[in-house]
């Protein structure tokens, strides 16, 4: 049933006929490929390998060897000094084990292959998107990133190329991290068109390296126009009609084998596997072979070893010892979450599909996994390979794994393979998971994860009188003490309701603006990372941006970022472990002269440097960036962003992020207060909400917007930072950390400092209306300048004692 040629019927003759699609190419094709329909939105078409040993049970020693002389091949290629110097990539999930044969027909080489599986501790060395694939993000694990960082030849493999999106994205990666001057493209099949075949080409020459291409045959699909439209509807009637869904049968019995596999051999290549692994586990082989040999019912006549999604080299090997030396027929498959139609057709590559819900509590979520052409394929026995992160309820459950394939075979056998564990160093104490509201912030608990610590219980805040004196007479920076939070008057309310209902289009506009640009530039599926607390809000707005234009659900996180003390470098080192630093995008409100920006880059090369992490990119995107001081924005205008009016009661009722060193141990995220007793005064939701409703009216024109953006030359000018030089000097401050440009900036200096005067840009309507009624209420002087880059800039006293300025706080008048 599962081979390529059913009675002399081809397993893709089902799929050509009704779609006329058809494999053009090398004759040996046909005996490499089945075809079969995706139940995919992207893609009607699947080729099915029929060597590969994933959705069709297949000889052991056949597929073992089409990877090993693929990787024979690959020596050839290279040469004796290139193939010793080599690595060897291999692609998740379908590519794991043909790519670790690869390496083995290649050499003493170490191997990798790419994963979905997050690892705690373990920091990305690396990712990469597979854009037709309907679960598409790769990680690169290596327990040792010197794995990826040598100089040699690096062969990447997987089972076909289609239109080799994914190497370039792989390649592209890597090269800027780790450059080399050679790679070579392994596959089974390489199916490529002409005009992908050049683009590949052409990269080769834009990044000055060399790549060949080795691949067991070549050809193209031939698709008709329509094919997937007409492929949807197929699907969508054999579903109707339940093809290729098996009857169950009486349930067989389940029975556990241990291995005794090697202590500390890893289970496969997420982590790296080195020649010194292969010695060891080709030494251990027959004997877990034999454990299952004597495992097996007397008279197993017809046997299939089935391997667990990525975990496929370890299974392969094993059914490849148990073939040698047993009397009965062995094939060897596995497990995937590839979505495919089944159809119980001769002409068909999917004959039958089991259908179970994942086990290894993936961190994308629950869902459904597949086992194909193993139900009425006559076998008497199953040796289901799982390894020990995949040894949940879940796989034992009634409607797990080894039960679906009890009902359809009458043994199984189950052999657990440890999980291998790299070696982390050790922290003296582990980073807990990020706080969430509503028992941290009136944010609701998906909108935004806070890495910090919960201080509502300590008393930082200080009079804004003796706070000044004491940051500017340097005995206390201005983290290790909050302000006392400004309540606003009915009057202040009411101009931050009026300035929101007069600016929410144009807020709703620039979030647009700087989230495509993200998406488009940064990455497809980006992990926003607000620097709180003023980002965060914008964080949740572009959130909502993405969920809104393209439905996606974005991880969003707000962290701590200190002037002169830079950002919570355990932050860091969470997200680190948690995702592709490559998909981390910083997120602020507003640029004023520049200063965070510096010392986010300033603090994130010192991060990696320190920690052997790489990829993050410094770069903020900020919602407005009137000193132009970075090249990812929604507008460069200085206009009133409501958020600014407010303190907490527009953040979720956190409080700015406190640094104190009795109260943050070096492993402690930073930490910050929530001011649950002003939740009568919140306004945070109700701020989202007015914005993100006008996203549905601003759309267009913010598409529009991006298109003229991506075309335009944004690099920073640091206009911003130079006025600031020349308003200090100007002034006599002498102090470029006392002037605070921009409406956003003028605004925390009447809330939180002492301040001195303020400059208005002659003409400044509107936007400055909450900022005449702060100055007129704290007795602070507006002076209209004309020339002024920002709308208006917000000047600290600088020479602040209480005595100049009255026991209430207000400023002088000089």
């Amino acid at each position: 049933m599962n081979n390529a040629v059913n009675d002399g019927v081809w397993s893709g003759s089902w799929v050509a006929e009704r779609l006329g699609v058809g494999l053009v190419g090398d004759d040996a094709l046909p005996a490499l490929l089945g075809l079969a329909l995706r139940r995919n939105p992207k893609r009607a078409h699947l080729l099915v390998s029929n060597v590969l040993g994933k959705h069709v049970p297949q000889s052991p020693a056949v597929v073992y060897d089409h990877g090993f002389r693929l990787g024979r091949r690959v020596a050839a290629v290279l040469g004796e000094a290139g193939a010793g110097a080599a690595a060897v990539l291999g692609y998740a999930e379908t590519a794991t084990g043909l790519g670790h044969a690869v390496a083995d027909g290649l050499g003493a080489v170490p191997y990798l292959h790419s994963t979905r599986r997050p690892v705690p501790g373990v920091a990305p060395a690396g990712g990469f998107e597979e854009s037709h694939s309907h679960a598409t993000s790769h990680l690169l694990l290596p327990e040792d990133p010197g794995l990826l960082a040598g100089d040699g030849p690096l062969v990447l493999v997987d089972d076909e190329f289609s239109t080799g999106n994914t190497v370039l994205n792989t390649i592209r990666d890597l090269h800027a991290r780790y450059p080399r001057r050679r790679y070579v493209v392994v596959a089974l099949v390489d199916m490529r068109s002409a005009e992908d075949s050049g683009r590949l080409e052409r990269f080769a020459e834009e990044i000055g390296a060399r790549v060949d291409l080795v691949a067991a045959a070549s050809g193209t699909v031939r698709l008709p126009e329509g094919v997937l439209e007409k492929g949807q509807r197929l699907v969508a009637e054999c579903e109707s009609a339940g093809c290729g869904n098996d009857g169950a049968h009486q349930p067989g019995h389940v029975t556990e084998v241990d291995l005794h596999w090697p202590p500390g051999l890893p289970d496969g290549g997420r982590h790296g596997f080195t020649p010194a692994h292969r010695a060891r586990l080709e030494a251990a082989l027959p004997a877990m072979a034999g454990r299952i040999r004597d495992a097996l019912p007397a008279g197993a006549r017809r046997v299939l070893v089935l391997g667990f999604e990525e975990l496929m080299y370890a299974p392969l090997r094993l059914a490849q010892e148990l073939e040698r030396g047993a009397d009965a027929e062995v094939r060897f498959s596995t497990t995937t979450r590839s979505p495919v139609l089944a159809v119980d057709d001769p002409g068909y590559a999917i004959r039958t599909r089991l259908v179970f819900p994942a086990h290894d509590d993936p961190a994308d979520g629950p869902g459904e996994r597949y086992a194909y052409n193993v139900a009425g394929a006559g076998f008497d026995t199953v040796v289901a390979v799982v390894d020990s992160v995949a040894d949940t309820p879940a796989l034992h459950a009634p409607d797990g794994l080894l039960a679906r394939l009890a009902a359809h075979v009458p043994h199984v056998l189950l052999a657990v393979v440890p999980s291998y564990v790299p070696h982390v160093p050790e922290r003296p104490v582990m980073l807990p998971e990020p706080l969430r509201g509503p028992a941290f912030s009136s944010y609701a608990p998906e909108e935004v994860g806070w890495l910090l610590q919960d201080l509502s219980d300590v008393t930082l805040e200080a009079p804004t009188e003796e706070r000044e004196e004491a940051i500017q007479s340097g005995g206390a920076h201005y983290a290790e003490s909050l302000p006392v939070e400004y309540q606003p008057s009915e009057q202040y309310q009411e101009l931050f309701h009026a300035a929101l209902d007069a600016s929410a289009a144009r807020l709703a506009h620039a979030v647009g603006v700087v989230t495509e640009t993200v998406i488009t530039e940064r990455s497809p599926r980006p992990v926003l990372v607000s620097l709180a607390r003023a980002g965060t809000p914008v964080g949740i707005l572009m959130r909502r941006w993405a969920q809104f234009r393209h439905g996606l659900e974005l991880p969003h996180y707000a962290v701590s970022i200190v002037r002169g003390r830079g950002i919570d470098a355990n932050a860091l080192r969470w997200l680190a472990a948690h995702h592709d630093p490559r998909d981390v995008v910083f997120v602020d409100g507003w640029t004023g002269k520049g200063a965070i920006t510096r010392e986010l880059a300033e603090a994130v090369e010192e991060f990696e440097a320190a920690e052997g992490v790489t990829g993050f990119d410094p770069e903020i995107a900020v919602l407005a960036d009137p000193g132009s001081c970075v090249r990812t924005y929604g507008t460069r205008e200085d206009f009133l962003i409501p958020s600014a009016c407010l303190n907490s009661t527009v953040s979720g009722l956190i409080s700015r992020t406190v640094l104190r060193a009795d109260l943050v141990g070096p492993h402690d995220f930073h930490g910050a207060k929530f001011y649950r007793e002003l939740a009568g005064a919140d306004v945070s939701v109700a701020f989202l909400d007015a914005v993100s409703a006008r996203f549905p009216e601003v759309a267009d024109a913010a598409d529009s917007a991006v298109k003229e953006l991506l075309a335009a030359d944004r690099s920073p000018t640091w206009a911003g930072w130079r006025a600031v030089e020349r308003i200090s000097e100007e002034y006599g401050i002498h102090d470029v950390n006392l002037v605070k440009p921009g409406v956003g900036e003028t605004t925390r200096v009447l809330l939180r400092r002492v301040p001195w005067k303020i400059l208005a840009r002659a003409g400044a309507g509107a936007d400055l209306d909450h900022v005449r009624l702060l100055a007129e209420q704290r007795g602070v002087p507006v002076e209209e300048v004309g020339d002024l880059p920002y709308t208006c800039v917000g000047l600290i006293h600088p020479k602040y004692t209480r005595g100049a300025t009255g026991a209430d706080g207000k400023a002088v008048n000089v």
